[in-house]
């Protein structure tokens, strides 16, 4: 019997084409083909298109269906908790905390928050003042839906990362595609599964697959692309988009820089620090700290303290912990373990370094003063290493972080006032939180998002339904009061009472008027 099902495998794996499944009982030799259907340039060209004709015909665009999509996703969320946590644990090894927390109820926020703020989004913004050259006139900022939108969403968190910006896409008017991440198969299969059962198929879509499938998606011309990964995949995104002049939204990460003065509560700083690297996916997450930066005088006492800490969260063999997540794949493995075995790196270790690469796991891993030309200080680790960057004094931090591209996150832990402005002022990243980590990412009315390399737009809250909208300048002008000046023939009275009322100078026009000018 031939089966069609959605294409979910790697292009590299030919056998993935077709699948022979032999069984032989006492009556019958059974031989039974299961054909994968391949995504091809036709099938995005027609995706579009009948996307593009609901958008068309007005499907979207009603308050009601927006609404209706809405609570749809947080029933999504209320019946399907158990098995998004499944899918979690199968592609990550995520501890259900993690899951039930960091994906599914900050979805349940955005969403409820959508719902309920809805309305007053989609209002038009009235404009308070008009200029005089437009008198009488008034003015409104409408947001209008951009139209057929594209969604591609990251493996490290790929239920909050996959519908968190859809939220924003439904929430504007959109139709939209989703495509997650290969990488994190069992979650990729479920949200099309549950997104076909739950959304409305005419305007709301879920293409799985790999590089194939995405290169056919990014071929077609989109009204935005919202792009959530690495910078690298980031640029070809770009490229794509400007064949088509495609605005894009993408985010995505760099070196998050953790900086650390010696006035600050020790016990809760290194609390704070472990849970936003190894108890945030174990460090594979965009706003993940990347590096510390403490001066020599206090980094024993930094590294100490985060020993002590360690051990009371994950116990004295981290590798059996069940509170952390594995490592997505065996190339991410090898990623990792090469920046530690890398030349003059592999001798900084000073806690942690153990690996077992047929379970995924690496250990919680600190690491003082390796080489910042390393690779470790190169590249976004997305892991569970940690270097500690040591310095003569903590004034030497601004320069540090300033010599490298703008991250998407940066985090101060301090008591002292004046630091904590210097440090929000100065300091170029996507985001600064000052005496914890990541938590930013919580707060709807805060934007989230990257600057320089580390991203473009941001999303979140109204962000995301502003992302997915153009702000359209109305303007209402009354027939009444026509005024002949701007007419021709032109003269030398009419361009000095133009210029005046250009520039809102309301003596110079009672000074033309009176023929005093």
């Amino acid at each position: 019997m031939i089966i069609g099902v959605r294409s979910n495998v790697k292009e590299d794996n030919p056998a993935s084409l077709g699948i022979r499944a032999q069984s032989l009982s006492v009556f019958a030799y059974v031989s039974v083909y299961v054909m994968v259907k391949v995504f091809q340039a036709a099938d995005a060209t027609d995706l579009v298109t009948e996307l593009r004709r609901s958008f068309d015909d007005g499907v979207t665009r009603g308050y009601e269906w927006r609404v209706t999509q809405l609570k749809k996703l947080l029933l999504i969320c209320d019946n399907h908790e158990p098995e998004i946590v499944s899918a979690l644990h199968d592609d990550l090894g995520k501890p259900e905390l993690e899951s039930s927390v960091y994906e599914v109820a900050l979805l349940r926020n955005s969403i409820n928050l959508a719902v309920k703020q809805l309305k007053d989004w989609m209002a038009p913004d009235k404009v308070a003042k008009t200029s005089l050259t437009t008198f009488p006139a008034s003015a409104e900022i409408v947001y209008e839906p951009l139209g057929v939108v594209l969604v591609i969403s990251a493996w490290n968190y790929p239920f909050l990362l996959s519908i968190d910006p859809v939220i924003g896409a439904i929430s504007a008017g959109n139709a939209v595609v989703l495509k997650p991440s290969e990488l994190a198969p069992a979650s990729s299969s479920l949200l099309a599964k549950l997104l076909e059962q739950y959304l409305d198929s005419s305007a709301v879509r879920v293409v799985e697959g790999a590089v194939t499938e995405t290169t056919l998606l990014l071929e077609q011309k989109w009204d935005k692309i919202f792009y959530t990964g690495s910078s690298r995949i980031g640029r070809i995104i770009m490229m794509a988009a400007a064949k088509h002049l495609t605005p894009v939204v993408l985010e995505l990460g760099g070196k998050s820089p953790v900086v650390i003065d010696s006035d600050t509560n020790l016990k809760i700083t290194a609390k704070r620090i472990i849970a936003g690297k190894w108890g945030c996916n174990n460090g594979q997450a965009c706003i993940s700290p990347d590096y510390i930066l403490t001066t020599k005088e206090f980094s024993p006492k930094v590294i100490d303290a985060l020993k002590q800490e360690l051990e009371a969260f994950y116990g004295k063999n981290p590798m059996e912990s069940k509170d952390m997540s594995r490592i997505v794949n065996s190339n991410h493995f090898d990623r990792l373990s090469k920046m530690l075995e890398e030349k003059e790196v592999s001798d900084k270790i000073v806690y942690g370094g153990q690996k077992n690469r047929d379970k995924l796991k690496i250990a919680p891993t600190i690491l003082v003063d390796v080489p910042l030309d390393s690779q470790i200080m190169s590249e976004e680790i997305f892991g569970p290493l940690l270097p500690i960057i040591t310095l003569n004094n903590l004034e030497e931090c601004f320069d540090v972080i300033r010599s490298r591209p703008k991250p998407l996150a940066a985090y101060l832990f301090t008591q002292n006032q004046k630091l904590k402005e210097r440090f929000a002022l100065t300091v170029s990243a996507g985001g600064i939180v000052v005496n914890d980590i990541a938590v930013h990412l919580a707060v709807p009315t805060l934007p989230f998002g990257g600057v320089g390399e580390s991203g473009m737009g941001s999303y979140h809250g109204k962000f995301s339904f502003d992302a997915f909208s153009h702000k359209k300048a109305v303007l209402y002008k009354s027939f009444i009061g026509d005024a002949a000046i701007r007419y021709p023939p032109y003269s030398t009275g009419k361009l000095r009472l133009l210029k005046a009322l250009v520039n809102s100078n309301i003596l110079e026009i009672f000074r033309v008027i009176l023929g005093l000018s």
